[in-house]
């Protein structure tokens, strides 16, 4: 009698899963908020890149074809930094916090002393490396709202964009963290998103690499890139709808990946 007693106290202490995200969010808010130095890092790159690529040379190439449509070199570029801000914050919230979280705060232990689940953490976790590339993309749009880089009302839906961006990226990195073993790991982080960062159409289309052109289509930053480029162009095509089935697909399959490698890990 008395463990069924303590079973439906339990069952009625524990936050439903909306609840557990926001005491997740709120956790790493509060955190964060002295810090918020390092947590503008991964806004500040893509800022530069456009400056320094999308300005600089486009002073040097007049207009730039994209949909069968001439647009200058800036507008093409921009889109692609906005997407290249969502990857940033998620993968940054979702690598190398969650390993420290994970393997030496022993955060995720303590929080599963408490009523919430591997699945709560998984979710509050991507939820927050979600935020974390919203904020980064919610200001770049806005940078590119002043430089007139934007030429479509169907830029409304750039930030929505954004956040699916930063879902399947922040679900998938942490997939991935949960199979590190030390910090050296890393090492394979950088050296997987600086080729998505430069060959994912972000400062030329893809025609330009002839034969391999395949192998960037069915990468993840890609998808993000024409569908923000779309968005923002307004030169939308089916390439859009892909692109979106493939970035809530990715984010899907990491989070079932998260959960499951969770409850490996700590519930031994």
């Amino acid at each position: 009698m008395t463990t069924q007693l303590t079973g439906v106290a339990t069952a009625r202490t524990a936050p439903n899963p909306a609840q557990a995200v926001g005491l997740m969010l709120l956790r790493n808010y509060l955190v964060y908020r002295s810090a918020w130095k390092i947590f503008v890092t991964g806004f500040i790159e893509p800022v530069l890149y456009l400056f320094s690529i999308g300005i600089g040379v486009g002073e040097l190439i007049d207009t730039f074809e994209f949909n069968g449509r001439a647009i200058p070199y800036a507008e093409f570029v921009a889109p692609a930094m906005l997407a290249a801000s969502a990857m940033n914050g998620a993968i940054y919230s979702s690598t190398f916090n969650v390993f420290f979280k994970l393997k030496f705060d022993k955060l995720y232990d303590q929080i599963l002393a408490t009523p919430l689940s591997t699945g709560d953490v998984a979710r509050g976790e991507i939820a927050w490396g979600l935020v974390r590339g919203g904020v980064y993309s919610a200001a770049f749009i806005v940078v590119m709202l002043v430089m007139g880089l934007i030429s479509s009302w169907w830029a409304v839906l750039a930030l929505p964009a954004a956040l699916l961006i930063g879902f399947a990226f922040s679900a998938v990195g942490m997939a991935l963290t949960t199979y590190m073993r030390t910090w050296q790991d890393f090492e394979k982080v950088t050296l997987l998103q600086l080729p998505l960062f430069l060959f994912s159409a972000t400062f030329f289309p893809i025609s330009a690499l002839g034969g391999w052109s395949w192998l960037i289509e069915i990468s993840p930053l890609y998808r993000g890139v024409v569908l923000c480029r779309e968005l923002t162009t307004g030169a939308l095509s089916q390439a859009s709808v892909i692109s979106v089935v493939y970035l809530v697909v990715m984010g899907l399959i990491g989070l079932v990946v998260v959960r499951r490698r969770l409850s490996l890990l700590l519930l031994k």
